[in-house]
């Protein structure tokens, strides 16, 4: 497939070639022109210094994004391109950063820093494809494979071992042996990496298409991670698990996590999902899902007004695709009939829905207080179950009537 940057791009391009330095396009905006893929960004790399880049680009808006590790954010046409010089890394006592890094001159040792071969390939437009890693081989056949030894590449930086998991989920490559044997070697560096970066990769992980088959192949790098899981990973339970997993709407991250933690007692689903720093939508749908499955789903219009007043719409639909794919579709298709006929009756699932609200029930002489709570539940019940219109002169009746009840 053609590589072909924007112009925003190119006049970054032109500019520093016209100032007599360096300059291509390299990373992931290649990798994925080559596969035929829009890249959502485009990154720059150059011999041109950062003090000869703010020179370069002294007319123009710039960002100091990184200088220190040559690094500047050039805004050209409206757009933001980040331009790093090329560099070589020094050591990684923190298996994450390096220590310190120089400035090269050479595009060749800027690109054998990098982690996988698909991901090391730069591009110009006079110059042409610059691959001396092998990376259009590697997209050709569907392989995630390393730049130079793969225990070297992951001491430098443990992220990448799951890094490498989302490539292969994402774009559903194999991963070369060599790497594979490394990624499971050295799994334990994981310890070393913050959890929000572990739970951001995850989420990649999880919302691929080929999510199934790589957490299927490497149940002992989740395990690193996800030691609450160890009990599942027996090989017919961890199948089962990782299906269901792929059954799993793509785009729905919350769904397949749910999945994942499938099995832990509801505590520890909540230690789990604290302990990786789980932002607080991704709690309560996981929390929520995991709670209500195990419950018989509505049979009756009132249960299941019920069930949406509690948990809401859409987490009821969220449910009822969980339990289809834990029971087969026929066992939900009559509880997805009947949320289609309840939705279809005039709502009444939440108190806010009642055609009478509590300055109404105080005037007919109903305290303020639990009280006043109690009535108004009952109210909600009754409508629900169908056994009262949500109408205003029925509830005022029926108030009216529970209040006697009250005195008497």
């Amino acid at each position: 497939m053609p590589i072909n940057p924007p112009a925003y791009v190119l006049s970054v391009l032109h500019r520093l070639e016209h100032s007599g330095y360096q300059a291509y396009v390299v990373g992931g905006c290649v990798r994925d022109s080559l596969m035929g893929i829009e890249p959502s960004d485009w990154d720059v790399c150059s011999d041109a210094t950062p003090e000869q880049m703010l020179a370069v680009f002294e007319r123009r808006r710039i960002i100091p994004t990184g200088l220190k590790h040559g690094t500047i954010t050039v805004r050209s046409k409206g757009h933001n391109v980040e331009v790093t010089t090329f560099r070589i890394d020094g050591s990684y006592s923190d298996n994450r950063h390096p220590d310190r890094v120089s400035f090269v001159a050479k595009l060749e040792e800027d690109l054998s820093r990098r982690d996988f071969t698909v991901n090391a390939m730069a591009y110009n437009p006079r110059s042409g494809l610059v691959d001396i890693f092998g990376g259009e081989k590697d997209l050709e056949g569907h392989t995630i494979r390393c730049v130079g030894e793969p225990d070297v590449r992951f001491h430098e930086d443990g992220l990448r071992i799951l890094r490498a998991l989302r490539f292969a989920a994402r774009f559903q490559f194999d991963i070369e042996e060599k790497t594979s044997n490394s990624i499971r070697r050295n799994r334990n560096l994981l310890d070393n990496i913050s959890v929000e970066r572990v739970f951001k990769e995850l989420q990649g992980i999880l919302v691929a298409r080929g999510a199934a088959g790589i957490l299927a192949a490497f149940p002992e790098v989740v395990e690193s991670f996800l030691p609450e899981t160890r009990a599942t990973f027996d090989s017919k339970a961890w199948k089962i698990k990782v299906f269901r997993i792929g059954a799993a709407p793509e785009e729905s991250f919350p769904m397949r996590l749910a999945f994942l933690l499938h099995g832990l007692t509801p505590q520890q689903v909540k230690n789990t999902l604290v302990r990786l720093k789980s932002d607080n939508r991704t709690m309560r749908y996981v929390t929520t899902l995991l709670e209500e499955l195990p419950k018989p789903l509505p049979i009756t219009r009132g249960e299941m007004r019920k069930l949406i007043g509690r948990i809401g719409e859409s987490m009821v639909r969220a449910l009822l695709c969980a339990a289809s794919i834990l029971e087969g579709v026929e066992a939900v298709r009559a509880s997805e009939q009947l949320l289609e006929e309840t939705l279809a009756t005039p709502p009444a699932y939440v108190l806010q829905n009642l055609a009478i609200d509590g300055q109404e029930l105080m005037n007919l002489g109903v305290p303020a207080g639990p009280a006043l709570g109690a009535v108004l539940q009952r109210l909600l019940n009754e409508v629900q179950e169908e056994k009262l219109p949500n109408e205003k002169g029925a509830l005022v009746a029926r108030s009216e009537e529970l209040i006697r009840r009250q005195e008497a």
